[in-house]
């Protein structure tokens, strides 16, 4: 059937996404006392909503897009980082989107000053229900421009994501999700042409009843930063997601 072969191409992707990371986290774990990867944990929080423009003069394809995060590490003493990130949306079809937007970042890093940086994205996502399973899929595009340097950063975002309903109540899901990060081009402020960061995400999920458009996700996020200093980052957090959709 049609669904079942979309279904099994994206576990399959997903796979090998896992597995291209596998050496990866294999040499961080063979490597000596000298490349020790450091360790942090924290909790992030981030709302995600989007809805449908009801406009008169235009066509009912367009929507609106919004997502805002705040991130704290024990490491630096608190809050991490935080982004508020808008954008506008044309719907395809039933199943897949385009969007542009605009991104706020402000980041306090663990030594030196807190500085902004502003992003300009663009994204595709699909997702679709095959009921008990939604499979959902987003690639996003960032121009970077930060204040510690002049350069524009590229940078590409793979995330792949899981939801599967749970048969003795509708109301919880199993969720899983997967985001590489490519750095596209080297800039002075640090950026490295190649592997960035990936992120691993297992939880679960809760609607108030299983026809709401809101839902709440919690679970554990893992984090790794590659950085040119070779000493790459872990990070462990407590992640808490809240969703409102059409």
């Amino acid at each position: 059937m049609p669904w079942r072969r979309s279904s099994v191409a994206l576990v399959s992707v997903f796979a090998v996404q896992c597995l291209l990371l596998a050496p990866v986290t294999a040499q961080a774990q063979l490597a000596g006392p000298q490349d020790a990867s450091p360790d942090d944990t924290g909790g992030w929080l981030a709302l995600f909503a989007r809805g449908d423009i009801n406009h008169d003069a235009l066509p009912n394809k367009y929507r609106w897009w919004f997502d805002g995060h705040m991130r704290f590490f024990d490491d630096a003493d608190g809050f991490g980082q935080s982004i508020i990130r808008p954008g506008l949306g044309y719907a395809l079809n039933d199943h897949a989107a385009v969007w542009a937007g605009y991104g706020w970042i402000l980041s306090s890093p663990v030594h030196g000053s807190d500085f902004d940086e502003h992003r300009i994205w663009q994204q595709f996502t699909w997702s679709q229900r095959l009921e008990p399973v939604t499979l959902g899929f987003r690639s996003r595009l960032e121009q970077r421009f930060l204040e510690t340097g002049s350069d524009t950063g590229w940078r590409f975002r793979q995330m792949l994501s899981w939801r599967h309903e749970m048969r003795s109540d509708p109301r919880y899901t199993l969720v899983l999700w997967n985001e590489v990060f490519i750095h596209l081009n080297d800039t002075n402020w640090g950026a490295v042409n190649g592997f960035d960061q990936n992120r691993l995400f297992i939880g679960f999920g809760r609607r108030p009843d299983p026809d709401s458009r809101s839902r709440v996700e919690i679970g554990y996020l893992y984090q790794r930063v590659d950085r040119s200093s070779g000493f790459n980052l872990n990070n462990h957090l407590l992640s808490i997601n809240f969703y409102r959709s059409p």
